[in-house]
């Protein structure tokens, strides 16, 4: 009698390890997958910040659209349009895909194959942005200036001092980005090493 209560004992207290021991995993998984969740926060937060002020501007070029006059002023209000609505729009749903993608459910590997072609889009997404805000600096100009001051520099041009001041902007956009690009590469590394810690 002692003997099968001593199993029956000892069967008990395996099973109620293997309960902890799937609890545990349990709780690990949920507090790895808020941790990962939150490493995308501050960029949405910053990313979506900067998506209103774009769409803003979107608003305040589409009202005034008939103020650009000439075919090349139009050519470049369409392009900026597109500029400052499609990259923030695409940035956005990049981001929401890393932030939503369950660890819970997937496996080690899906995940892991899953967050590397979501993070690789992102960061050349962010590459894309970089090269295309140098190129855009130059298209927004003509219509910001035509927009809010009624000046069409294709005809009176820049004044020296409107060109050194451009100058001082590409090269406080070059530090700016650089900068944020790290702190991308930064944020996905941590998030890719939490899930490397899963395994």
């Amino acid at each position: 009698m002692e003997w099968e209560e001593l199993q029956a004992t000892w069967a008990q207290l395996g099973q109620e390890l293997e309960e902890q021991k799937k609890l545990t995993k349990e709780i690990i998984m949920k507090m790895t997958q808020e941790k990962f969740t939150n490493k995308f926060r501050t960029l949405t937060q910053i990313e979506t910040v900067g998506a209103i002020i774009c769409y803003a501007a979107a608003i305040g070029v589409l009202v005034n659209f008939n103020e650009l006059n000439t075919w090349y002023l139009a050519l470049c209000g369409i392009l900026t349009l597109a500029f400052i609505t499609i990259l923030p729009t695409m940035v956005l749903r990049a981001l929401a895909k890393i932030r939503n993608l369950n660890i819970i459910q997937g496996t080690f590997k899906d995940n892991l194959r899953t967050y590397t072609k979501a993070k690789n889009h992102l960061l050349r997404l962010q590459r894309t942005g970089i090269m295309a805000s140098f190129v855009s600096l130059f298209i927004c100009l003509p219509v910001a200036a035509k927009l809010l001051s009624n000046k069409n520099i294709f005809e009176i041009g820049l004044k020296p001092t409107a060109w050194i001041g451009l100058g001082v902007v590409v090269i406080l956009m070059f530090f700016f980005s650089r900068w944020g690009y790290r702190g991308y590469k930064k944020v996905t590394s941590a998030a890719e090493n939490l899930l490397r810690d899963l395994e």
